[in-house]
C-alpha cells in the first residue's frame, strides 16, 4: 500500500485494521493474540512515521473486543436484574448486572475485553453464601456502548455503582479489574475484604509487552505513555497495582497461574509484597481465564471471605 496513502487516510486505515482485528479474535476462541495482519500494518506504520504508528498503537491499546456471551453465562444474563447507569465522571454509561436478592451484596469488576457476566461461576458461589452480586459492562464492554476504554473509566465505573448499589461486603476483580479494584480501594472504595484474580501490576511493563506483541520498537511504548500522560495529565505509573496495593489496608487475596501468558505471575508476588494484609494462592495449568472458573480457586474464595 501506498505510504502517502496511508499517512492522509490514516483514520480510515485505522479503522479497516480494528474491524479486521475483531473478525480475528473472534473466530480465534476468544484469544486476545495479535492477529498477524495487524503485526504488519503496525510495522508498516512504524517504518513511515514513529507518530503514526504510536496513534496505531494508542488505539488498538484501548480498544476492546466485544464476544458474544458464552453459554455457561446465560443463566446469569438471564436472571439478572439490568439496569443501564449513567456514570457522570466520564459521562458514559454502562450496563449493570444485579443478580440474586440478598441485602448483603458482592461487586464484581471484569477484566480487559471481558463482561459482567464473566466471573459466573464465582457469582454462583456467593448466592449459594447467602450474597447477591452487582457487576457491570465497562465502557466499550459487553452491551455498554462506545468503542475505547480505559482503566480510569473502569475505576470510576465502580465508584459510581458503588453509589448506586453499595455499600458492597466485597470486591472481586479479574485482570484489569483486579487493578481498577486496587485503585478504586486507593481513592476510598470502602469493602471489607477484595479479591484479585490474574491481576495486572507495572502498567510500564503492560504497555512494553503490548508493543511486543505487535512487533514495534520500544520507543513506540515510551510514545505511548507520554501520549496517555499528557492526555490525562497524570503519570500512567501512578495506577500501577503495587502503587495502589500499598495504601490498601483491608486484607486481599491475590490469586495468580504461574502459567499466565497474558500477565506473568510475577505481578502477583510483586503485588502482594505490597500489600499490608495480603494472602496469595499460586495456581497450574490454569492461564488467564480458565482460573475464574476452576473448583480450587472458588473454595479458597470462600474460605477467604469466610474468615
Amino acid at each position: 500500500m501506498n505510504p502517502k496513502f496511508i499517512k492522509n487516510n490514516f483514520k480510515l486505515y485505522l479503522a479497516i485494521n480494528i474491524i479486521e482485528m475483531s473478525k480475528k479474535m473472534k473466530s480465534d476462541n476468544q484469544s486476545l493474540r495479535i492477529p498477524k495482519a495487524i503485526v504488519i500494518s503496525g510495522k508498516l506504520l512504524q517504518t513511515i512515521s514513529k507518530d503514526l504508528a504510536t496513534s496505531f498503537a494508542a488505539k488498538l491499546f484501548t480498544t476492546p473486543m466485544k464476544y458474544k456471551i458464552p453459554k455457561r453465562e446465560w443463566h446469569m444474563e438471564k436472571e439478572s436484574q439490568q439496569q443501564l447507569v449513567y456514570v457522570p465522571a466520564i459521562k458514559k454509561e454502562i450496563m449493570t448486572y444485579h443478580y440474586g436478592n440478598k441485602p448483603l451484596k458482592v461487586l464484581l469488576v471484569h477484566g480487559w475485553s471481558g463482561r459482567g457476566t464473566q466471573l459466573v461461576k464465582i457469582a454462583d458461589k456467593l448466592l449459594e453464601m447467602g450474597y447477591s452480586t452487582v457487576s457491570f459492562d465497562a465502557p466499550a464492554h459487553g452491551k455498554s456502548k462506545g468503542n475505547s476504554s480505559i482503566m480510569t473509566e473502569f475505576i470510576a465505573s465502580i465508584h459510581e455503582i458503588d453509589k448506586e448499589f453499595g455499600p458492597f461486603e466485597y470486591a472481586i476483580g479479574h485482570s484489569l479489574g483486579g487493578m481498577s479494584i486496587l485503585n478504586a480501594l486507593k481513592q476510598n472504595l470502602q469493602v471489607k475484604k477484595a479479591v484479585i484474580i490474574g491481576s495486572g501490576d507495572i502498567i510500564k511493563d503492560i504497555v512494553e509487552d503490548f508493543v511486543s506483541k505487535l512487533e514495534l520498537k520500544q520507543i513506540i511504548a515510551v510514545k505511548i505513555q507520554n501520549h496517555f500522560e499528557k492526555k490525562y495529565g497524570e503519570p500512567m505509573g501512578s495506577y500501577s497495582g503495587f502503587e495502589a496495593a500499598k495504601s490498601v489496608q483491608i486484607p486481599v487475596l491475590v490469586i495468580h497461574d504461574e502459567m499466565d501468558d497474558e500477565v506473568p505471575v510475577k505481578a502477583a508476588y510483586h503485588i502482594k509484597k505490597h500489600l499490608k494484609n495480603g494472602e496469595i494462592l499460586i495456581t497450574k495449568g490454569l492461564g488467564h481465564r480458565k482460573i475464574l472458573g476452576d473448583t480450587t480457586v472458588i473454595e479458597t474464595i470462600e474460605k477467604f471471605l469466610k474468615k
